[in-house]
Formats: structure tokens, C-alpha cells, sequence
């Protein structure tokens, strides 16, 4: 996703307001008609979010809203929604998008559950944050790294903070290694939310690429975040994977220029054939969109196998039960 933020709630930012967002039993979900037009792809998606996302007076709004659906909150509503595109596996991480620290972290849970109801066929990434201040929830997280199913860890600056290790104090540092070496010994990857400008954009992960990324799957979302950053990311992706850096990237919310030049460049090279994945990003994304950038790019189909299905299951999924 790509969050939004906000003006501070009265009373103070670390309020919740009282949501009325439909109920997990009352989920759009339930009504969904199933799309027909990927059925016959095999379709693995590696991004998608779940969990209720409360409403927040986003930007100039003077009243809490919830800008996208909910995400499915159980094992029924998560297979309506994979059954609905014809997804087969998906890796899925908590839903957030609002300036409240522990909101991520209470989704934690949901997402070790519904990878235990999965049954194969889901995998989870679980929330954690390089902030200090966030240190004894990070640190529960990390407890449950061991759960079937979870397969990757998600942090976004998008709440705080810096990807680039030269701007670290102590604390952060400390932090940061401590879950990057949780990562490393488990051999997941780390999905990084990007975007164009703000501590979020790809200049501001190069260093952390440089520093860690020989021995730590970097899961890059969003192709770099924007023109500016798909223009830097791809101009340097030859560089990144001939140095043998574990750079991976998904394509959701990619500008389409972006996504056909380096799909067409790896396609020619082979370059890099490993690392790109498909996540259609819902509930902030759609999946038709997604699903087209890739199935209508003039490429061949045996890259659209790698990126459709076949990444994803060497990357996430191979070491599920």
C-alpha cells in the first residue's frame, strides 16, 4: 500500500477513533462476483493486506473516513478473496495506513492465524519497525517468526524513521540489526514499502542496500515508489543483481512505463528473472490493474510464469505445509 496521513485527531495523534467500518461478517467480500479473466493463469500474489483499518481524518478531512475496503479479517473472507480472482497462494501482511504506532502490530496475530487456517496456501509477513520507541513490540513480533506459515517481515518509514543507516542514533541501529538478523537467520526476506519523496523515497534505501543487502533479501514494494524512484531503481538493476545484492521487487502500484521497460529488458537480458513478483496490493490497489500490467506487457510468456507464480513459489511458498 501507500498510506496516507492525516491532521492530529482533538484530543491528541495516538487517539483511535471509534470506527464504523463494516464488520468482518458484514465485509463487501461476501457480495463479491468472482472475475473471470485470469482463470486458467496460475496466479500467486505477494502482496495483499488484511485486517479492519480504522477510520482517521485523513488529510483535510474533518471526519474519520476509511479511504479503502477492509482487508478479509478471516479464513472464509481471505478464501472469497483469493477464490474471487483466482489467486491460488498469496502472502499476506497486516493493513495499515494510519499514524498510530501499534496499530500493525495488533494484526500480527491475524495474520499467524489465518497462515495456520491456510492450508498451503498462505503465507504471512509480520510487522515490525526499526523505531526505538517501537522496540518491546517489535521484539513480540519477532517471537512469532517461527509459526507456519510466516514467511517474510514488513516495515514501512511511512511511520517514522529512515531506511538510510547513515542517519541511525545508536538505538535504531541496534534495532534494525536485530531484526535483520532474525531475517537473515531464517533466510526471508524484508518487504520495504517506497514511495516518491520523504524517508520512503529509493534514494534513501541505497545505503541500506549497500550495507545489507548482500546477505538479506531485500523485498523492494512498488517498484522503487513512483517515476523518480522506478527511473533510479531500474537504472541501477543490472548493477544491484550482477553485484549480488538479494534486491526482489513487486510491481503493484508501478507506473506502466516502468514495468514494461524492465520486464522487456528482462526478458532480452534474463537479467534479474528471479526477482520480480506479482502483488495486486489489496485492499489500496485493485487486481485487474495489477493482473494487466503484467499479462498485457509484450514480453514472453515464460517470464509471465516467473512473474505470475513461479518466483513467488521459490521465494515464499516451497517451505509450505
Amino acid at each position: 500500500m501507500c498510506c496516507m496521513h492525516h491532521h492530529n485527531p482533538p484530543g491528541g495523534g495516538s487517539k483511535q477513533w471509534e470506527h464504523s467500518a463494516p464488520s468482518a461478517g458484514e465485509n463487501k467480500l461476501q457480495e463479491e462476483k468472482p472475475l473471470t479473466m485470469g482463470f486458467g493463469r496460475k496466479v500467486y500474489s505477494v502482496h495483499n493486506h488484511v485486517g479492519v483499518l480504522d477510520p482517521w481524518p485523513f488529510y483535510e478531512s474533518e471526519e474519520p473516513i476509511s479511504p479503502a475496503d477492509p482487508g478479509p479479517a478471516t479464513s472464509e473472507e481471505l478464501t472469497r478473496f483469493m477464490e474471487c480472482r483466482g489467486i491460488e497462494k498469496c502472502l499476506i501482511m497486516p493493513n495499515y495506513g494510519i499514524p498510530v504506532q501499534e496499530q500493525p502490530f495488533r494484526l500480527n496475530e491475524l495474520v499467524v492465524r489465518l497462515c495456520r487456517e491456510g492450508k498451503g496456501r498462505v503465507a504471512g509477513a509480520l510487522w515490525v519497525s526499526g523505531l526505538p520507541q517501537n522496540r518491546e513490540l517489535t521484539e513480540k513480533a519477532l517471537t512469532m517468526l517461527d509459526e507456519p506459515g510466516i514467511r517474510a517481515l514488513k516495515m514501512s518509514y511511512l511511520l517514522g524513521g529512515t531506511p538510510d543507516p547513515r542517519k541511525w542514533d545508536e538505538a535504531t541501529l541496534q534495532l534494525h540489526e536485530k531484526i535483520f538478523n532474525e531475517a537473515r537467520e531464517r533466510n526471508i526476506p524484508i518487504h520495504f514499502h517506497t514511495s516518491p519523496g520523504g524517508s520512503s523515497d529509493i534514494t534513501n534505501f541505497f545505503e541500506l542496500i549497500k550495507r545489507y543487502g548482500k546477505d538479506l533479501k531485500i523485498h523492494l514494494v512498488h517498484m522503487g515508489g513512483g517515476v523518480s524512484g522506478h527511473i533510479r531503481l531500474i537504472s541501477q538493476w543490472r548493477d544491484l543483481i550482477e553485484g549480488g545484492y538479494q534486491v526482489y521487487i513487486d510491481s503493484s502500484w508501478a507506473i506502466g512505463f516502468a514495468v514494461r521497460r524492465l520486464l522487456k529488458e528482462i526478458d532480452q537480458t534474463g537479467i534479474g528473472v528471479d526477482r520480480f513478483l506479482f502483488g495486486c496490493d489489496e485492499p489500496w490497489s485493485d487486481y485487474e490493474g495489477e493482473f494487466w500490467k503484467i499479462q498485457g506487457a509484450p514480453i514472453s510468456d515464460e517470464i509471465k510464469e516467473r512473474v505470475f507464480w513461479a518466483n513467488a513459489e521459490e521465494q515464499y511458498f516451497s517451505k509450505l505445509v
